[in-house]
């Protein structure tokens, strides 16, 4: 459950969320901060929701195309971006393909990285 301090998804965005998914079976659905989210086999998050906002993990150029398109870089937490994650714009979230399209990219990107490695247990 997100915390008082963030918003939760509405509803509808994320019923959205989990169909546009539905053509990515091959990622895995988890929370992040408690919204949904979506990693690749090596461990990184492909895409998610942070309250009305669904975020992308994507290469530079790609983050730079939809910065001139209304696309806002993401920051959890004001003034603590996360590095290579970018918000969809509006115009973007409202149309399913569109939002399929740049998670498709995000899904290659992502998958391009290396795996990530297992936290320490303390």
């Amino acid at each position: 459950m997100p915390s008082p301090h963030m918003p939760p998804s509405p509803p509808e965005l994320i019923e959205r969320f989990g169909m546009i998914l539905e053509r990515f079976p091959e990622l895995e659905q988890r929370k992040m901060f408690g919204y949904p989210a979506a990693f690749v086999a090596a461990g990184h998050m492909v895409t998610g929701l942070h309250g009305a906002n669904w975020i992308v993990r994507l290469a530079e150029p790609d983050q730079q195309q939809l910065r001139t398109t209304g696309g806002a870089d993401f920051e959890p937490m004001p003034g603590r971006p996360m590095k290579g994650f970018i918000s969809l714009p509006n115009e973007v979230v409202e149309d399913d393909e569109a939002v399929a399209k740049w998670v498709a990219r995000a899904q290659a990107y992502s998958a391009s990285l290396p795996p990530r490695k297992p936290k320490k247990q303390r």
